[in-house]
Parts: C-alpha cells; structure tokens; sequence
C-alpha cells in the first residue's frame, strides 16, 4: 500500500492544483482551499504528481 504525504507548508493548494488536475488514479483532490488524499491505497505510485509539483510538496512511499 502506498503512502502519500503532503507537505501543507510546501503546498500551494487551490492556488496550483497540478497534482490533483493529473492524478489519474483521483488520490489527490481540490476540497475547499487545499489538497486532499483519497484512497491512498489506490495509488499506483506513478509520481505523476511529484513531476508536476513545483514546490516538491508531495512524496510517495511504498
């Protein structure tokens, strides 16, 4: 199962979004202002979201 993290104090939320636009397992979404995990076990651990973030705010651990 993979573990998806975020760091808040990285990201820029709302105001990028590119990890949840790209996310085509849907782990990442927009909820309000900020990013949220969903069904982190769903992940097939692509890095997808880790390429497109500009701020390095998401790692991903098997």
């Amino acid at each position: 199962m993979a573990n998806v993290k975020i760091d808040f104090g990285k990201c820029d939320g709302i105001d990028c979004g590119e990890c949840a636009d790209v996310c085509s397992m849907e782990i990442l979404k927009l909820e309000g202002n900020k990013i949220i995990i969903v069904n982190p076990g769903e992940c097939s651990l692509c890095e997808t979201c880790t390429d497109v973030c500009p701020n390095g705010a998401i790692e991903l651990e098997e």
